[in-house]
């Protein structure tokens, strides 16, 4: 899905245990009639994002510094190695979004391992950044990072079923002869503030078994796997909502069925205890429809409130035609005493899309019941009819609120900034502000 142009992160900021705890929502029963905000978008000058973005933007308050670490990194047979994850750094986000692409720092990333070894294999890029509550300098972080592969970069390895065989794979980005990814998510960790990252292994990934194959994959995006993340904290636990884009169950292309992969697919839900952050592989747990039981390597259940039926236009990944909604930005809103999500849009091949939509979740505390899937149905946020639109998000400003309450994009008030890639012009930047207003107040407007 990634090419020279494209994801965004996000990040808890915490400088003490107290700040840690302030940071999260508090703990919540949900109201008895939740009535959706309304949205209001501005129109602002334009607000251009000077170097290489191609993931939700993850940033940290490192003290008094903002840190933005967008970019890719790692090994990629497709588009080519790459070494644009950077950092930089500003008195606020505004500042540090402007930095020119000369003011990025690389940081030191751990090597990939040659291929067929343990190790970190294929390219990464860093989706949120978590703060160690236990720090109170605010330098250590981990970076929960979306990582790809092909099957020349992870071919198979039969004793622990992972990788993948190159065998009516299907088609990539660039072309009839290019192999489509794979996608995984993992956890970076660093303990001098971004500055150096050490690979702690797998969140969470689905294996071979579960790849859609040719004839039936024709979408020239993934040929499965989970990515494109956003994780928030609350409590004990690590939420991760991601893609899913394998088939719910064993891909067999003479018992392949497009309403049962449909019915697997959209934006999922896991979660890991935050101590186990620094060894998650195997940790893990996926929704199972009721619960996080799922192991996290096995087939779990999407949230269904932001699934589009097949009636309404709703598809499968594998699909030239998309219908689903991907690459989700969580945030917990002050203001709204509410979760906010951000997410795009397949309609066509290659990730085309033009419009961003939102939901929102009013329950604080995500583990209790079936809280973390009570996500309002999407609502159209902005469209942009002959472009390609991915990884919304909103992004704090410079303004007083906004400083002294050092909010990220994990973490906002009333008033946020909106950003979102124009893909096809392979441009990252923000056109309006949005303000949100309780209840039934006031008119919506786009």
């Amino acid at each position: 899905m990634r090419n020279h142009f494209l994801p965004v992160v996000a990040i808890c900021t915490l400088m003490t245990a107290a700040a840690f705890f302030a940071c999260q929502p508090p703990a919540q029963q949900k109201p008895a009639a939740f009535v959706p905000p309304k949205v209001i978008l501005t129109p602002a000058d334009t607000f251009h994002f000077n170097n290489f973005v191609d993931c939700n933007m993850a940033e940290a308050w490192i003290g008094d510094t903002f840190r933005i670490f967008p970019g890719k990194y790692g090994e990629d047979p497709l588009w080519g190695d790459a070494s644009d994850l950077k950092f930089a750094d500003g008195k606020n986000a505004d500042e540090a979004f402007s930095r020119p692409a000369a003011a990025f720092t690389a940081p030191k990333m751990p090597a990939n391992a040659p291929t067929g070894q343990p190790g970190l294999h294929g390219a990464v890029w860093f989706e949120t950044v978590y703060q160690d509550a236990k720090d109170p300098s605010g330098r250590t972080l981990y970076a929960i990072y979306h990582n790809e592969n092909y099957p020349a970069t992870l071919p198979y390895d039969p004793a622990t079923g992972e990788g993948y065989i190159d065998r009516k794979w299907p088609q990539g980005l660039t072309g009839p002869t290019s192999p489509a990814a794979v996608c995984r998510i993992g956890v970076m960790k660093s303990t001098d503030g971004g500055r150096s990252w050490e690979n702690k292994g797998l969140f969470i990934e689905d294996k071979q078994p579960r790849m859609i194959l040719k004839p039936h994959n024709t979408s020239c995006t993934f040929a499965g796997g989970v990515g494109d993340p956003s994780a928030v904290t609350q409590g004990d636990y690590l939420y991760l909502f991601y893609g899913e884009y394998g088939y719910p169950g064993v891909y067999d292309s003479a018992s392949y069925d497009r309403t049962r992969e449909w019915s697997g697919q959209c934006i999922s839900v896991a979660r890991i205890r935050l101590s186990d952050l620094d060894d998650p592989q195997g940790k893990a747990r996926r929704w199972d429809g009721k619960g996080f039981t799922v192991p996290w390597d096995s087939i779990g259940r999407p949230v269904a409130s932001l699934q589009i039926p097949p009636a309404e236009g709703g598809g499968a990944a594998s699909s030239p035609t998309g219908g689903f909604h991907w690459g989700p930005s969580v945030s917990w809103n002050t203001y709204l005493n509410c979760w906010v999500m951000l997410m795009g849009k397949v309609t066509g091949p290659s990730w085309q899309g033009s419009s961003l939509y939102i939901s929102f979740n009013p329950n604080a505390d995500l583990g209790a019941g079936s809280n973390s899937q009570d996500w309002t149905q999407p609502q159209l946020l902005v469209d942009k009819p002959g472009h390609i639109l991915w990884y919304p998000s909103l992004q704090p400003m410079n303004t007083p609120e906004d400083v002294a309450n050092k909010h990220t994009c994990l973490r906002l008030g009333q008033k946020a900034r909106l950003f979102y890639k124009y893909s096809d012009l392979g441009k990252y930047m923000s056109v309006y502000t949005v303000e949100f207003q309780k209840g039934d107040v006031g008119k919506s407007r786009y």
